[in-house]
């Protein structure tokens, strides 16, 4: 059974930082490719982030080039979203995402900017 929790959510004033996990079981972790979507209220699910297995190679959507940054710890089965110059637009729930031969989705973590 695929796992994946999150961590790492919560309250920011505009232009600070937060960093999400996700830890993943159950998966053949180092070769799936992972990645972070988003949902704003009112919103459909949106791609964040992507990272795949081998070499790690990433891709962004236009609105967080530059600010935020996907890596991963195969070792520790972890994949981060180092999140900077956060801005208002950018609260919403932020799901962890997997894909080996299907989709797998983590239960989400609030993440809100605000000041």
């Amino acid at each position: 059974q695929v796992q994946l929790v999150e961590s790492g959510g919560g309250s920011v004033q505009p232009g600070g930082s937060l960093r999400l996990s996700c830890t993943a079981s159950g998966i053949m972790f180092k070769i799936s490719v992972m990645g972070w979507y988003r949902q704003a209220p009112g919103k459909q699910r949106e791609l964040v982030a992507l990272i795949t297995g081998g070499v790690g190679t990433t891709s962004y959507a236009d609105s967080v080039e530059g600010r935020f940054t996907i890596s991963r710890d195969n070792a520790k089965n972890t994949v981060f979203l180092q999140m900077n110059s956060l801005k208002p637009e950018d609260t919403a729930i932020y799901y962890c995402y997997a894909l080996n031969r299907n989709d797998y989705w983590g239960q989400g973590t609030q993440v809100t900017v605000s000041s």
